[in-house]
């Protein structure tokens, strides 16, 4: 088959993507961060019903607040452990909990910014522990701050995200068994 190039830079996008641990200071600009978050507003959810929030979070007070609460649910409980690498933004997605689909529809629109955020240049890193800490009695009271419904929705995961202190790695070889056609 032949590619056209759009074909062929989404597809090298996608294969071209890391997962980014180190972060530089520098904020992304407005105009970049909100095509990354427009990105994932287009993600498939099941029977269309739009169940995930994003909520973003650039004030370094906020986002050192929710750093160490994210830190209280990590297996890494080293001093100063800052489980989003000192990036300059973090995404959370959070879903309503009433759709059957939440924890699915949520993470389609993380992977959808993780494409884009690549697709622009910025890095980012996938970040675990949302739906512990969003049902904590602490994690409910910022979606309340936040003037969410602390009662559906349920934290899905989050990205950190800007631009890359390093280059990435190398990707791992694909397994072997990773495609099964019956």
């Amino acid at each position: 088959m032949e590619m056209n190039e759009a074909a062929k830079a989404v597809l090298d996008t996608i294969r071209n993507r890391r997962s980014m641990r180190a972060f530089t200071g520098g904020m992304i600009p407005d105009d970049v961060l909100d095509l990354i978050l427009e990105a994932g507003t287009w993600a498939p959810t099941g029977k269309g019903l739009q169940s995930p929030v994003i909520v973003v979070l650039t004030k370094e007070e906020d986002r050192r607040y929710f750093s160490s609460l994210n830190a209280k649910y990590s297996h890494n409980r080293a001093a100063g452990f800052d489980p989003f690498y000192g990036a300059p933004v973090y995404a959370l997605v959070l879903a309503d909990s009433s759709s059957s689909n939440w924890q699915r529809d949520g993470s389609c629109v993380l992977e959808n910014m993780m494409i884009a955020a690549e697709a622009l240049g910025i890095g980012s890193c996938w970040i675990n522990r949302e739906e512990e800490m969003f049902a904590s009695d602490e994690g409910k009271a910022l979606l309340v701050k936040w003037g969410l419904d602390a009662e559906k929705l349920r934290g899905v995961g989050a990205l950190a995200l800007g631009y890359a202190a390093r280059k990435p790695g190398k990707a791992a070889p694909r397994k072997k068994d990773y495609i099964v056609r019956v």
